[in-house]
């Protein structure tokens, strides 16, 4: 079972329309992307589940499910 909080981020990509990226992620989740302490953490989180491959991460930095 994955903890919350990686739970919530995969749902997120998965109802995307497309790749995201974590700032994306942040702004559904309800995190204050404006400030910079805020977002830093947000953004390695959707790097665990990639390499776990949970999720796709794109040369560009944007992410998505596996196909």
């Amino acid at each position: 079972m994955l903890p919350p909080d990686y739970q919530r981020i995969l749902a997120v990509v998965r109802e995307a329309a497309g790749p995201v990226m974590a700032r994306q992620v942040g702004e559904v989740l309800g995190v204050d992307v404006r400030v910079r302490a805020r977002l830093e953490p947000l953004c390695g989180k959707p790097v665990r589940p990639a390499d776990r491959g949970w999720l796709r991460k794109l040369p560009d930095g944007r992410f998505t499910t596996r196909l």
